[in-house]
């Protein structure tokens, strides 16, 4: 998998994520939370890490009205539209399965470690995870 760049949407799952909820929406979001806590992965691969950072800025966008971040046309349009009451509910598991993709048993920190801007990418998680309260 290739790392563009510290943000949810610097890598190809990212960037496929998004045009996936600007078709599904708020249910693209909520499974990728889910996947991310689910008690019975022990190990949370690269991918499932991808689309929860992913789903956690879109959130994020989508409660504070900030769309600088989103890359996809699509999926600002989606955000636009979105129904901010009904995404409100999300934000709690949101931020858990945020929290999930820093710990140990998550491939993304090894990644970036390897890839030697580890400090980037905690920053732009940290924003993210920040920006859902």
């Amino acid at each position: 998998m290739n790392l563009w760049g510290p943000g949810a949407f610097d890598n190809e799952v990212g960037a496929a994520f998004a045009q996936e909820v600007a078709q599904d929406g708020a249910f693209a979001l909520a499974e990728a939370f889910d996947v991310a806590l689910d008690p019975d992965t022990d190990f949370l691969a690269a991918e499932e890490g991808w689309r929860t950072l992913a789903a956690a800025e879109v959130l994020a966008a989508a409660l504070t009205g900030d769309t600088s971040r989103l890359t996809d046309a699509g999926l600002r349009a989606w955000v636009a539209g979105a129904d901010t009451a009904e995404l409100e509910g999300l934000r709690e598991v949101a931020h858990a399965a945020v929290s999930r993709v820093l710990v140990g048993d998550s491939e993304l920190p090894d990644l970036w470690a390897d890839a030697g801007d580890e400090a980037a990418w905690r920053t732009e998680v940290e924003r993210v995870r920040g920006a859902l309260g």
